[in-house]
């Protein structure tokens, strides 16, 4: 069954990464507050962890990661799985943790 759901999950990120390429992806998910620690707590929401366990990692208040994660959810880049206090979020795909969706600049001013 873990197979099945390594299947699903690649799935899920190759369409996601249509409707949301890697660049507008990072904008959503920094949307409001930016930085550093809500791109970290967004690839922890790989469905291994709990909010409380994603919100320690992060170093973020439980009140803001759970403001963050349902904005997240009501964008569709997180879908939340499992049921009552074990319910753990679950990103589209991991985006890179230095991503800051903005365009790098070429040595050559391009």
């Amino acid at each position: 069954m873990a197979g099945d759901q390594d299947y699903l999950k690649a799935i899920l990120a190759t369409v996601a990464r249509q409707a949301f390429p890697p660049e507008r992806l990072a904008e959503m998910v920094t949307s409001n507050v930016g930085g550093e620690k809500q791109i970290t707590a967004y690839n922890l929401c790989d469905g291994d962890h709990t909010q409380s366990q994603i919100a320690l990692a992060a170093g973020l208040d439980k009140g803001s990661l759970s403001r963050s994660i349902s904005r997240w959810t009501e964008l569709g880049i997180v879908i939340r799985t499992g049921s009552g206090g074990e319910q753990k979020p679950v990103h589209v795909y991991r985006l890179p943790s230095d991503y800051t969706g903005k365009k790098k600049v070429k040595k050559n001013g391009k």
